[in-house]
């Protein structure tokens, strides 16, 4: 199924068009994946990072309070670490703090396959744009082009950071459970 998924965004002139197209399909069956450990091998098994980033940005926005219109950058996942609620479908058993230790799993996965998107391999820079244009971007060393949302400073993280901290503490109290420590850690 994965490597359907990609060859299906890879085929399209516009793999940003078909793999938001193909998130649309998707998504409302993501919602009903029953338990955590399925939503994870689903998403961190998908071979198309571009498909992985549309999954997860509308999940995020399904899940804020108050949905963006930014485009996706590094700014509207630091807008999804504020906004986002942690409540999914089949959730209601599971302790408030794994929620929240889900939601930073899915944030620091968003945020790796944006990276790797746009801005880690020589292959991977273009990969909103078609194959064939990937080859000639590719061959003119061409950089890939940030948004003015991608120029995010240590500030605004630690911010950022901070206020879901302060978040965190209303809902959880003090001290908070090692594994959510080590994610927050590993995202900052």
């Amino acid at each position: 199924l994965q490597r359907m998924l990609s060859i299906a965004v890879e085929v399209d002139k516009s793999p940003n068009c078909s793999s938001c197209k193909i998130a649309d399909v998707i998504f409302p069956f993501i919602l009903n994946i029953p338990l955590r450990s399925q939503r994870e091998a689903f998403l961190n098994t998908m071979e198309s990072q571009l498909l992985r980033c549309k999954l997860l940005e509308l999940l995020f926005q399904h899940s804020c309070d108050m949905p963006t219109t930014l485009p996706l950058s590094l700014a509207k996942i630091l807008y999804f670490l504020n906004h986002s609620s942690v409540l999914l479908q089949y959730q209601d058993e599971t302790p408030t703090w794994q929620r929240w230790d889900e939601m930073l799993q899915y944030l620091s996965l968003l945020l790796m396959s944006y990276q790797n998107v746009i801005l880690a391999f020589p292959l991977a820079d273009h990969l909103r744009s078609s194959l064939i244009d990937r080859m000639d971007l590719i061959i003119q060393k061409a950089k890939p082009k940030l948004q003015d949302s991608d120029d995010i400073s240590h500030v605004d993280i630690q911010l950022k950071i901070e206020d879901f901290i302060s978040r965190m503490q209303q809902v959880l109290g003090q001290p908070f459970p090692l594994q959510i420590t080590e994610k927050l850690s590993i995202f900052q």
